[in-house]
C-alpha cells in the first residue's frame, strides 16, 4: 500500500483542496450539486483550475451533465489525459468511468477490489496537473468507494473536506445522518450541508410549492452544529440543461458582464442564466469561507 499512497501523493501534490460530495441515499441530486459546485468554483476566479472526479462507478452521470459524454480519455506518456469540459481553456478537468465504457449503456458489474483498483488509478494515473479544487462525486451511502477514497487519500488528509447533500424529507435526513457519522468516524471535516429539491418553483408564475417537507436540512445542521450552506429548489431550467448532454458552442460567445470580459464556455454561460446559479453563488461563497477557516 505504501507505493500506491506514494503514487497518489505524487500525482496530487499540486492539488490544493479536495472536496468530497456525499449523500446518504440516491435520488437527492448529489451529482447535479457536484456539477454546479465545479462550475461555480471555476467561475469564482478567472484563473481557478478545477477538476471533477466521478467515482460513482456503477452510475456515472458527470460526463453527460458537463456535456462531454461523447468525449474519450487519451493515454499519454505521463498518464491519462482528462477531458476538459471548457475546451481549449483547460481549466475544468473531468474524469469518469463513463469515458472508458465501449457502449454508454453498458453496466459496470464490479466487486470491491475492482472498484478499489479503478479509484486508485483515477487518483494516481490521471494527469490532473495543478488544481485549486478537486471535486469528487461519490455514490450514495458509505461503501467501498468511500473507504477506498479515504484509504488512498490518507496522506493528503489536511486537504480533504466534505459537503453533504440531502433533501428535506425525514427519510433522506436519516440517511444524511449516516453520512455525517461516517465523516466523524474517519475524521473528515464537513464544510456544510446543502438541502436540495427544497420546493418547486413554477416556471410560469414563480410560486414555490413544497413538494416534500421543508426545513429539515436547517434543523439537522442546527442540531449537529454544521454550517447550513443553503437550499436549492427544483429548477426545470437546470434539469433541461444538465439532461441535454450537449450545449451548442455558439452559446459560448464572449460576453460582457458588469464591465468584466468572460471567456466563452457554453455550459457555464447557459448555467449562469438559470435560477439555481444565482442561489449557488451564496453556497459556494460559504464553502470557500469554510475552506479558508480550516486552513
Amino acid at each position: 500500500m505504501a507505493s500506491q499512497e506514494t503514487a497518489v501523493t505524487r500525482r496530487l501534490q499540486s492539488v490544493k483542496n479536495i472536496i468530497i460530495v456525499l449523500s446518504g441515499k440516491g435520488g437527492v441530486g448529489k451529482s447535479s450539486v457536484s456539477t454546479q459546485l465545479a462550475l461555480n468554483l471555476y467561475a469564482s476566479s478567472p484563473n481557478a483550475r478545477v477538476g471533477i472526479l466521478d467515482v460513482d462507478l456503477t452510475g456515472p452521470s458527470i460526463p453527460r451533465m458537463l456535456g462531454v459524454d461523447d468525449k474519450e480519455v487519451h493515454q499519454s506518456s505521463s498518464g491519462w489525459v482528462p477531458v476538459y469540459a471548457d475546451g481549449s481553456s483547460a481549466r475544468l478537468a473531468c474524469m469518469s468511468v463513463g469515458f472508458l465504457l465501449k457502449n454508454k449503456g453498458d453496466s459496470v458489474v464490479w466487486r470491491g477490489p475492482k472498484k478499489n483498483g479503478m479509484i486508485r488509478q483515477f487518483l494516481s494515473d490521471v494527469r490532473w496537473g495543478e488544481l485549486d479544487y478537486l471535486v469528487i462525486d461519490t455514490p450514495p451511502g458509505t461503501s467501498d468507494e468511500h473507504l477506498s477514497l479515504m484509504e488512498h487519500l490518507a496522506s493528503l488528509h489536511s486537504r480533504l473536506s466534505a459537503v453533504i447533500v440531502t433533501t428535506p424529507q425525514a427519510v433522506a435526513l436519516m440517511d444524511a445522518m449516516k453520512c455525517l457519522s461516517f465523516t466523524r468516524a474517519v475524521n473528515l471535516p464537513v464544510l456544510g450541508l446543502i438541502e436540495n429539491m427544497s420546493g418547486y418553483v413554477c416556471p410560469c408564475c414563480g410560486e414555490i410549492s413544497n413538494v416534500f417537507s421543508t426545513g429539515g436540512g436547517v434543523e439537522m445542521a442546527r442540531k449537529e452544529k454544521l454550517r447550513f450552506l443553503g437550499s436549492l429548489p427544483v429548477d426545470t431550467e437546470l434539469v433541461s440543461l444538465l439532461d441535454a448532454g450537449h450545449v451548442d458552442p455558439s452559446d459560448s460567445e464572449t460576453v460582457m458582464d458588469e464591465g468584466e470580459v468572460r471567456s466563452g464556455f457554453a455550459l457555464l454561460d447557459r448555467y449562469s442564466k438559470t435560477p439555481s446559479a444565482k442561489l449557488f453563488k451564496d453556497i459556494v461563497n460559504g464553502i470557500l469561507e469554510s475552506i479558508g477557516s480550516d486552513t
